[in-house]
């Protein structure tokens, strides 16, 4: 192997290894680690008993969250679901994630009048000042229903650290 072929394959390996790190949990967990001790016996169960359909499984088994038609409801049934103890209600929080928006990309910070991120909010966490100015408010529980809801895709969401 060449000096370069392994400086590559070492980049790449960070990028995955970092990728994984990015994942949206459910918010059900009080232990991270449990993810990668205790999924692997488990057959997904938490995504089958997700109404909303947002609950995927990567390739380490591990669940994840993904916003492309709805968002959570802080239903309980994931955890319900969960029989390794990875999810429990008892360690309901809220999704540790937070959500923006870009203004760059938004339509009504491009004065067109749109109110689709604000629309699907169950929280109401999103104020418009002035009428074309939204801005996301501490009401924002990061339950991602705006995210796809958005024309633009100027609602975007960064996991937590």
């Amino acid at each position: 192997m060449e000096r370069r072929e392994l400086f590559s394959s070492l980049a790449s390996f960070h990028k995955e290894e970092k990728k994984q790190e990015e994942f949206i949990r459910p918010p059900y967990y009080s232990d991270l680690s449990l993810f990668h001790n205790e999924c692997s016996k488990c057959l997904g169960s938490c995504a089958a008993a997700c109404e909303e359909d947002i609950i995927f499984i990567a390739s380490d088994k591990t669940p994840y969250l993904l916003f492309l038609k709805n968002g959570c409801t802080y239903c309980d049934k994931c955890a319900e679901a969960c029989a390794f103890g990875v999810l429990s209600v008892e360690a309901k929080h809220q999704i540790a994630a937070t959500v923006t928006i870009n203004k760059e990309k938004c339509l009504s910070w491009d004065h067109t009048m749109c109110f689709s991120c604000k629309d699907p909010c169950l929280e109401n966490a999103i104020d418009f000042k002035a009428m074309f100015m939204p801005q996301i408010d501490d009401k924002c529980t990061a339950c991602g229903f705006c995210l796809s809801r958005c024309p633009t895709d100027a609602i975007e969401i960064k996991v937590l650290s």
